[in-house]
């Protein structure tokens, strides 16, 4: 609770028992068809380091984490992606540190001629949609500092969908 305040978060609707404020995601770890095709996208193109290899698989991190990312071919190898219609993960965030880095991360995919699915200005962060090659769904995105957080008339986060200034996000990841 204290970490929600110091932010000056109010939530719509506080739970009876709540979590810890300072619980967050360690790392997501997911199932691959074909880790060669993962590393390449995640690895060479992205800029992660890889942290542990095995045959069937692979552990990604950045900035020195034990692992940001994992993927594994326990159940999968060869696999396909689940058919529209189906529930699972919508997509990761991967949240980078600046506004300049997210810039980045968009200059390296424009110059891989990697598809985009859209872009966001969400008030609270920006975002570039997008699918990696085993079509996980992939938020990469920047956190604007919380006191510059859209929020409502009763301090409440607001979400907004605003069009992102992509010429701004490139010029800043040079």
């Amino acid at each position: 609770m204290e970490k929600t305040k110091s932010l000056g978060i109010v939530p719509r609707e506080r739970a009876a028992n709540p979590i810890a404020a300072g619980v967050d995601i360690g790392h997501v770890h997911l199932k691959a068809a074909d880790l060669a095709k993962i590393r390449a996208f995640y690895v060479d193109l992205l800029g992660f380091d890889v942290v542990f290899q095995m045959p069937d698989a692979l552990f990604i991190a950045a900035g020195g984490y034990h692992h940001t990312l994992g993927f594994n071919t326990w159940e999968s190898k060869g696999g396909t992606p689940p058919p529209p219609g189906t529930t699972g993960l919508y997509h990761v965030a991967i949240r980078y540190p600046t506004r300049a880095d997210l810039g980045d991360a968009l200059r390296r995919l424009r110059h891989a001629d990697w598809p985009i699915d859209g872009f966001n200005d969400h008030g609270t962060h920006e975002a570039i949609y997008l699918r990696d090659p085993e079509q996980n769904g992939l938020e990469l995105c920047w956190d604007r500092p919380p006191e510059e957080w859209d929020r409502d008339e009763d301090g409440h986060l607001s979400l907004g969908n605003r069009r992102l200034d992509l010429a701004g996000l490139m010029r800043d990841g040079l």
